[in-house]
């Protein structure tokens, strides 16, 4: 059933986003797929690579992860050991085992840096390559790098949707925003922080069903009366929310006909050997995005988690390190074995690091100055560091790379480039990015 979260709960036209949902349940079989979704245009589409987006919400941790500095005070180094990796003469901390044994297929850029320690400000910034919103002021001003893929790609193959964000929190930005909700990611998972950033329309992997009573010529009687009711719809929405209703509205029946996304959420035809490798939670949502770009899916965000640890960060990490550390390694590893990693991008990053000094709460609070970042396939050059920060991990001495160069790799992965534009609410193109450039070590 969809959900709408968040304080505004009326458009411009004073429409009840809640009664607007309601209406628009008629439609469909009753679900809020159609809403979720884009239509593809005729023709055929270039497959293309897609992106699994590890997002680390709240901020992780550099010293503790993948920029350990040994030889400094224990305020400095955190509570945390070294191991090795299979990347020669690169230790990772040691609560990252499984993704030790496969650093050798990523790279990791310990250089990344910028300068705003707001977590929406931040966030939006590297979700949309755009500055914006903020922590007083959280409304999206410029559509995700998914809704973008979504808007220029569309699906690898049709009867998937184009992107699938799991698990949204507080702090993400995955959302259109003026492009219109037909290109919103369909959301699945947990969504204890209720998505106060993105403020997207909701649904779960249920709104693949077809209700009882429910068959293909009534199904399409519905998509019939929608189309009307979006004639009227139109005429009333100035923010551009519900753009491209009409032809979503036929793609979502597609795709609850084909059955192909149904499908691919339904992990127990998976290999139970498999599962068991990957194990529960966030391990078996890794499991089901590789699932969902063996099916065609361009796009896919999956948040582990709340890395905010301004207290107790050894309790909090000792917690749910080992859980993200194997979804993260099992993923990789998996798709490398079916030779899907070439043609995936796997990423792992929050909106900045954590402070270098531990506080007096036992915790490490906000440093946009300093993070590191891990990167795996998408047709990149790996096996390698870039860039390298001082002795106490506080900032970059070499290869600072920014928010616009996080994007531009995400980008180019997808084959679209930073001056490759969109048009706003105004109808004048807007870059994807205003800038960025992908390091030269990984091309």
């Amino acid at each position: 059933m969809l959900q709408i979260t968040g304080k505004h709960d009326r458009f411009c036209d004073r429409l009840s986003r809640r009664r607007f949902m309601q209406i628009g349940s008629l439609g469909v079989a009753g679900l809020s797929l159609p809403a979720l979704l884009r239509a593809e245009a005729e023709g055929q589409r270039p497959k293309g690579r897609s992106i699994i987006l590890i997002w680390q919400h709240g901020g992780p941790s550099q010293l503790d992860t993948f920029d350990m500095k040994p030889d400094v005070p224990v305020e400095v180094r955190g509570p945390y050991q070294s191991i090795g990796s299979k990347l020669t003469g690169v230790p990772v901390g040691e609560l990252l085992p499984y993704q030790a044994k496969i650093l050798d297929k990523c790279t990791i850029i310990r250089s990344f840096t910028h300068g705003n320690g707001d977590h929406w400000a931040a966030a939006h910034w590297m979700l949309t390559g755009y500055l914006g919103a903020t922590g007083s002021d959280r409304v999206p001003r410029s559509p995700s790098m998914g809704a973008i893929s979504s808007y220029l790609l569309g699906a690898k193959s049709p009867g998937v949707p184009a992107t699938v964000n799991m698990n949204d929190g507080g702090f993400g930005f995955h959302g259109a925003a003026y492009l219109g909700v037909a290109y919103n990611p369909f959301r699945t998972g947990s969504f204890s922080y209720g998505n106060e950033a993105g403020r997207l329309p909701a649904a779960s992997d249920g709104s693949f069903k077809l209700v009882d009573g429910m068959h293909e010529d009534r199904l399409m009687n519905r998509v019939s009366l929608l189309k009307q009711f979006d004639k009227l719809k139109r005429t009333t929405d100035t923010s551009n929310t519900f753009a491209n209703m009409d032809r979503m509205n036929q793609r979502a029946a597609q795709i609850l006909l084909s059955g192909d996304a149904r499908r691919a959420f339904d992990l127990s035809k998976e290999d139970p050997k498999t599962r068991e490798r990957y194990g529960p939670g966030w391990g078996e949502q890794a499991l089901l995005a590789r699932r969902l770009v063996e099916a065609g899916v361009r796009f896919v965000s999956l948040n582990t988690g709340y890395w905010d640890d301004h207290s107790n960060i050894k309790n909090a990490l000792d917690n749910k390190m080992p859980r993200h550390d194997r979804a993260v390694g099992v993923l990789i590893q998996d798709l490398a074995d079916r030779g899907m990693l070439d043609d995936t991008l796997v990423v792992t990053a929050g909106e900045f690091g954590r402070t270098p000094r531990i506080n007096k709460n036992a915790g490490r609070d906000h440093w946009p100055q300093a993070q590191s970042l891990l990167f795996a396939g998408g047709g990149y050059q790996h096996g390698q560091v870039i860039g390298a920060t001082n002795s106490k991990a506080e900032h970059p001495i070499s290869d600072p790379i920014g928010p616009n160069d996080f994007s531009a790799i995400l980008y180019h992965a997808l084959n679209l480039k930073p001056n490759d534009s969109v048009n706003n609410l105004s109808g004048r193109p807007v870059h994807l990015l205003p800038g960025g450039t992908v390091p030269s070590a990984m091309l």
